[in-house]
């Protein structure tokens, strides 16, 4: 098992399926472009091996969620900056449906940021 696979499987359910769906639609959006590693212990997505956006767990609002590279130029109303300079974060709860669409579209947005 690689270290990416390794972080996913430490999540229990259903929160670990969730993230599963979430990587792997995130990777067929730009398969050409969007690569992943891990950094700092995180599943890291990097566009053009540069910085896209991240999974990671908020102890203080008790969720997942993906934190975006280039947040600071986005603007949507359940983006939270909690601070951050450059990232702005989605929170992902477990008992909604996960807004792919949405994430999909920031996604594809914050790539206009990236050179």
């Amino acid at each position: 098992m690689n270290p990416i696979q390794e972080y996913f499987f430490r999540i229990d359910e259903p929160a670990r399926s969730i993230l599963l769906f979430l990587r792997k639609k995130i990777l067929e959006s730009d398969p050409e472009n969007i690569t992943e590693t891990l950094s700092f212990g995180l599943p890291f997505f990097k566009f053009k091996k540069k910085m896209l956006c991240y999974l990671y767990y908020s102890k203080k609002q008790q969720k997942h969620y993906i934190s975006f590279y280039h947040g600071d130029q986005l603007n949507h109303p359940l983006l939270i900056s909690e601070g951050r300079k450059k990232f702005k974060i989605l929170l992902i709860d477990e008992n909604e449906d996960l807004p792919l669409e949405l994430i999909l579209s920031l996604t594809k947005e914050v790539k206009q940021y990236i050179k």
